[in-house]
């Protein structure tokens, strides 16, 4: 069934637009945006992921099949499609996505000749946010057009950190990106929360990243870090959330808790 289908009647909301992005690939991007997105569902909000990613990794996570897909994002922002037209339920309790494709990719390109180019995603995201208490944009790893767009658009950022080696290089270049957005485009942009991603806590690493982090940020990182682990790496290929996929597994209940720290920053 098509959102628009559903939505009559619908009450507006006082909804929270907000980046998943960090430029370097493979922290748990995706991840923190299919599982806490589930989880903030499952709470009763009212999510809507936009997939702006070309690899389509969120797409993926909630089971949808992209080779059915008619439209997708890339059609919202180059073609004139409706977002309401692309905006599908998902597998995942009040979660809605905008799905992404591969084709996303040549948008990097083709968005350069459109006019007011770096806002066209605000300007999406603006006809329909409303009914949502939650919009999560799950960024490309990347400093190009799209991210510059989801800056734009966003009222703050969550920024997933590895904890690994050399887990701060290339933030400081996300950070400088983000405050020329800031000072051009979007004087409300602020960091919503940096949440430590992929923890051992078996090694003397992760917990010297950490500890780095928090001095880095202070009170912008989550209490809450989230576990390497097992089932959150197979959930995305059985295309469920980790709360319906292993619900009591380390990383569903890290998630949840996130997920409440969240809502209670209000």
């Amino acid at each position: 069934m098509s959102y628009k289908d559903t939505k009559r009647g619908l009450p507006q909301r006082d909804s929270k637009v907000i980046a998943v992005i960090n430029q370097k690939g493979g922290v748990g991007k995706s991840t923190t945006v299919v599982n806490l997105a589930a989880c903030l569902g499952e709470g009763k909000k009212k999510v809507l992921v936009i997939d702006f990613d070309p690899q389509g990794n969120a797409t993926s996570g909630y089971g949808v099949e992209k080779e059915e897909l008619e439209h997708d994002i890339y059609d919202v922002i180059l073609h004139d499609v409706p977002i309401e037209d692309v905006i599908r339920e998902t597998c995942a309790h009040n979660v809605y996505i905008a799905p992404a494709t591969i084709q996303l990719a040549t948008a990097e390109i083709e968005l350069v000749a459109e006019m007011s180019r770096e806002s066209i995603l605000k300007e999406t995201i603006g006809q329909v946010k409303d009914e949502f208490d939650y919009v999560f944009i799950d960024c490309p790893p990347s400093l190009g057009l799209l991210t510059i767009n989801a800056l734009v658009a966003a009222d703050s950022l969550i920024i997933p950190i590895q904890c690994e080696y050399y887990a701060l290089e290339g933030v400081a270049k996300l950070l400088e990106s983000m405050q020329m957005v800031k000072r051009r485009m979007n004087r409300d942009l602020e960091i919503f929360g940096i949440v430590m991603t992929m923890y051992d806590s078996r090694t003397t690493l992760s917990k010297q990243v950490v500890d780095e982090v928090q001095e880095y940020f202070g009170k912008k990182m989550f209490k809450t870090i989230i576990p390497r682990n097992v089932k959150l790496s197979e959930a995305p290929s059985h295309g469920l959330p980790i709360s319906q996929y292993a619900r009591m597994s380390k990383g569903a209940l890290a998630y949840q808790k996130l997920a409440r720290e969240v809502v209670s920053r209000g």
